[in-house]
């Protein structure tokens, strides 16, 4: 069998070179740029794109798709230059805090009778008497907070403080307005202390979180990283308070629980990063390919997709239940939770993305390990900038061919010049007959010798 013909599997042999036969000196003196070829053909276009790398030339392969954007990211090749640009990303930061500290100032919160004490009512009745009933609260002199549908027949309307003789007349006139008895409607006095008691109790629990958040952070990973969360941390509440006190919705015991809720998801997402960050820059300086901000940018983009992804499916259900179920069908009971939700779930996905990195990295540019590391990968690339190659990026991937015409940031990996063998090809050759006549076979591993019996003299060796 001929080379061609083992090539193609056809028989029929090549239209642009001559026919070899396999194990002939003309086969083993043939040029080893030859099997570097061969081996990059065997390569196919097919295996190229299903790697989401461009075919040789530069183009993709005609009905293939392009790789994903969730790929691209992963290897480096589309992303976004977080930590590159974390001044704009700070300025921009600061504005959002400084509204919201702005609306929390001037605006101020509606805390409701579970925080500022008073009376709440609750009595039978429907949607079409609602304005009725907190008219006629009113006009007994209460001072009403809400006004709500609970349950679907029953009315709850929250009153300021009230003293005995006006809750009272309140029970009287919103009993008349609904048109059921006096002792349909259930008052229930709520004093200031109990909203307090709470108060205290999830600032207990949130300053033993903030303790443990930090310790674990600082042990898994480095101190540093401990304060870029929790510099995220505080962006989170910070916004959420902030957009709360603008709205202008009450604060009740679910909006603390709300709160305590965004800190855990807005940790979680933070902590995979950085578990990303550290496993880039895991002995980074021996290898000298990336600078450490690079590495932590690397890291970002690849769990971006993941990212996007968790908070997109989080925010759906709480979506739906402020703008569909609070803001089209009026149900207004769990507006305050839905809204400290949806506002601390998207913070949180901010900060985690494109603040807590970028803290992180600034940070360790001031070491002096990390200066030295980011002089020697820079000196690296100036060396093969001068020497006329392309810079070995973040990012490397297995390219056949010649190196991109651009010069871009991916280190391609080269064919050897010379293709060293490791199985020794026997020909026809080399059975010799021996002493006796009869043909004997080669030993194993033994060179093919010539029909004269001489060695035959070295030649390249080919895969």
């Amino acid at each position: 069998m001929t080379r061609d013909e083992r090539n193609d599997g056809s028989g029929v042999p090549g239209s642009e070179e001559a026919v070899v036969p396999v194990g002939t000196d003309a086969d083993e003196a043939r040029d080893a740029g030859h099997a570097s070829d061969e081996a990059a053909a065997s390569m196919g276009d097919d295996a190229l794109a299903d790697a989401g790398l461009l075919r040789e030339g530069g183009a993709e392969q005609a009905g293939r798709p392009r790789a994903s954007l969730a790929h691209r990211l992963y290897n480096g090749e589309a992303g976004l230059d977080v930590v590159g640009r974390s001044r704009l990303i700070y300025k921009i930061t600061a504005v959002i805090l400084l509204l919201s500290l702005a609306a929390m100032l001037f605006r101020g919160f509606n805390f409701g009778i579970d925080f500022a004490g008073g009376n709440s009512f609750r009595l039978p009745g429907t949607e079409s008497e609602l304005s009725q009933i907190r008219e006629a609260a009113d006009e007994a002199g209460a001072e009403v907070a809400s006004a709500q549908i609970v349950g679907g027949d029953s009315v709850l309307l929250r009153t300021g403080a009230l003293e005995s003789d006006a809750e009272r007349q309140v029970v009287e006139a919103v009993a008349e307005a609904a048109g059921v008895a006096p002792n349909q409607v259930s008052p229930e006095s709520v004093s200031a202390d109990w909203g307090r008691n709470i108060t205290d109790q999830a600032l207990v629990a949130l300053v033993v979180f903030l303790v443990a958040v930090v310790a674990f952070l600082a042990l898994r990973f480095q101190p540093k990283m401990a304060i870029g969360a929790m510099a995220a941390l505080v962006h989170d509440i910070v916004v959420t308070a902030g957009i709360y006190a603008l709205v202008g919705f009450e604060v009740t015991p679910a909006t603390v629980i709300g709160f305590l809720t965004i800190l855990g998801f807005s940790l979680y997402d933070t902590v995979v990063v950085f578990d990303k960050v550290d496993e880039n820059v895991k002995d980074l300086e021996k290898s000298a390919r990336m600078t450490w901000s690079e590495a932590a940018n690397l890291a970002v983009n690849q769990t971006l997709m993941r990212s996007i992804n968790t908070s997109v499916i989080a925010l759906l259900p709480v979506a739906g239940l402020l703008f569909v179920g609070a803001g089209l069908l009026g149900v207004g009971t769990l507006k305050d939770l839905a809204l400290v939700l949806f506002v601390g779930l998207a913070a949180g996905t901010y900060s985690s993305i494109v603040l807590a990195t970028p803290i992180v990295a600034d940070l360790k540019e001031r070491e002096p390990e990390v200066q030295a590391l980011r002089r020697r990968v820079l000196a690296r690339r100036s060396s093969a900038a001068r020497q006329g190659g392309a810079p070995a990026g973040p990012v490397a991937s297995a390219r056949r061919g010649r190196r991109p015409a651009g010069g871009g940031g991916t280190a391609v990996a080269e064919l050897p010049g010379e293709v060293q063998a490791d199985v020794v090809i026997e020909s026809p050759s080399s059975v010799r007959p021996d002493a006796s006549g009869s043909t004997a076979a080669p030993r194993p591993g033994a060179r093919p010798q010539r029909s004269d019996g001489k060695g035959r003299p070295p030649g390249r060796k080919r895969r």
